[in-house]
């Protein structure tokens, strides 16, 4: 592992990109993969956050700080899922390519048979929602004129309609399993998200040629 580039100007070291850890970074190594960039050392057993390939630095972090890092030029491109960007939609960094990866829905969810997500409730504005998301909660709900209260839980969501905390809850789901453990189902989709490949608006502009390189490497990787 080095920290060479990390202090540097922005002109300067090779590109630094923040990669997800978690569930998004398995498919995002594959990506790099394909276009040429070794990873073999990240996907090792190293406690290392930051390593060095030819010509690319890869800093890994949670999903949720990506744009926090590239906002800022600790990173002067990112990858992230979508509901991160629509969560903190008020970092300014560029969203560049829909990497088509990491597949999943958003969606408002409820026990199963349980009346208190149904229309004749919602028309009383009477829901409370749990969720990760509250800021994308509070705008779709908003959006199609229904009043809630939403509740920020950090861990497992699913249990707030199981005691009592929540009505229902909205969540990300692939494949709708934990859900279906947990006799919860799904009342509403509110929206597809992907992985999405982002730039720092100076780094953009003045690292354009690498950026727009890296871009289109991946977009072509996409379409193999």
């Amino acid at each position: 592992m080095s920290v060479a580039g990390m202090g540097q100007a922005r002109g300067e070291g090779p590109l630094r990109l923040a990669v997800p850890r978690g569930a998004l970074l398995g498919e995002t190594l594959d990506a790099l993969d394909a276009i040429g960039i070794d990873t073999s050392e990240v996907r090792g057993e190293s406690r290392s956050l930051i390593f060095e390939t030819e010509g690319l630095t890869l800093v890994t972090m949670r999903p949720s700080d990506v744009p926090t890092y590239v906002e800022a030029g600790a990173a002067d491109v990112g990858i992230t899922g979508k509901d991160v960007l629509l969560e903190q939609h008020d970092r300014v960094v560029y969203e560049l390519l829909d990497l088509r990866f990491g597949r999943c829905r958003m969606v408002l969810a409820g026990r199963k048979g349980d009346q208190r997500l149904g229309e004749s409730q919602r028309r009383l504005g009477m829901m409370r929602i749990a969720t990760k998301y509250p800021r994308t909660a509070e705008r779709h709900f908003e959006q199609t004129g229904r009043q809630v209260e939403v509740i920020d839980v950090k861990g497992s969501v699913e249990l707030a309609p199981l005691i009592g905390l929540a009505d229902g809850i909205v969540d990300l789901v692939a494949t709708g399993r934990t859900l279906e453990e947990n006799d919860l189902e799904v009342r509403e989709e509110i929206l597809e998200c992907t992985a999405r490949f982002v730039a720092n608006r100076v780094a953009h502009k003045l690292r354009a040629r690498e950026v727009d390189g890296l871009t289109g490497k991946l977009r072509e990787g996409l379409a193999r």
